[in-house]
Order: C-alpha cells, then sequence, then structure tokens
C-alpha cells in the first residue's frame, strides 16, 4: 500500500514552520480495519503525516537534495482525541534545529480548532550508497519530489 499522508501545504516559512493538510477520507484501505465498526485515522498515521510534513520542509530548506529523510525518534507524543472519517487534519510543524544530516521539530495535528496530537521527533537525513546507478535514481526521486511539493502547494 503506497499512500501519502499530506494532501496539501497550506503555509510554509523556507526552513522555519510548516502549515499542511490531510483529508481523512473513509475510502481509505486502512480504516477498513482500525476499526471496522469505529473507523479512526491511526496514530501512528497521526506521527507519519507530521514526520512527512517535516519531510516537506527539510527537502524545500536544503533544495531538494538526493537523500533519503528517516525518522530518528520520537518524545513526548500525546493523542487527545480521535480523528474520523470527514475530518480535515490540520498538521503545523515546527523547525527546531536543521543540520544537512538531521534535524529536531516540534509538531501538532488539529481538528478544527481542536488539539488532537502533540509531539517532538527528529529526522535523519542519509545519503544512500553510490554505485553509479544510485546516483541516477536519487536524481530522479529528487525530481519527482520536487514537482509533488510544487502539487501540494
Amino acid at each position: 500500500m503506497r499512500f501519502s499522508l499530506v494532501d496539501h501545504i497550506i503555509e510554509l516559512t523556507r526552513g522555519e514552520r510548516i502549515i499542511a493538510v490531510k483529508a481523512v477520507s473513509l475510502a481509505e484501505e486502512y480504516l477498513a480495519d482500525h476499526f471496522p465498526t469505529f473507523p479512526v485515522l491511526p496514530g501512528v498515521f497521526i506521527l507519519q503525516a507530521l514526520v512527512e510534513s517535516a519531510s516537506w520542509l527539510v527537502r524545500d530548506a536544503q533544495d531538494f537534495p538526493s537523500r533519503l529523510i528517516l525518522l530518528r525518534n520520537v518524545k513526548n507524543v500525546t493523542y487527545k482525541s480521535f480523528v474520523k472519517p470527514g475530518s480535515l487534519l490540520r498538521l503545523e510543524v515546527s523547525c527546531r534545529r536543521l543540520a544537512r544530516d538531521d534535524s529536531d521539530f516540534e509538531g501538532v495535528g488539529y481538528c478544527q480548532d481542536m488539539e488532537i496530537s502533540r509531539g517532538k521527533f527528529g529526522l535523519v537525513h542519509v545519503d544512500p550508497a553510490d554505485d553509479g546507478r544510485v546516483s541516477d535514481e536519487n536524481a530522479r526521486i529528487a525530481a519527482e519530489s520536487r514537482k509533488l511539493f510544487d502539487i501540494l502547494r
């Protein structure tokens, strides 16, 4: 299953802050199992939406390098309510530190004006091994990421 948990970037202050949204639809595959009689967006997906938002902030700030951006750590995550189908999840992520190889963020998820989730997390920015073919593939992925970013904005 391949999906994106960021549907649109509403606001971006380069290297500092991003506000994005995820529209939760009953048609999304994972809701069939979580939970069949009371479908809600899994908490780990709320966290992943915050991580994806932060990843877009990193890509933009570093001019879309050919690097993997992976979750390094998570701290103090809280969940206060459910996100049901038909909801719009607003993701507000602030950069606490941004370096070439890693970064730290604080993120909050809201439905309407109600805080749903909050947490701190770190990302690591990894250069894949280069064997000649990897460079071409990384360049292609970076170009596709830039196009998707333009669509989301």
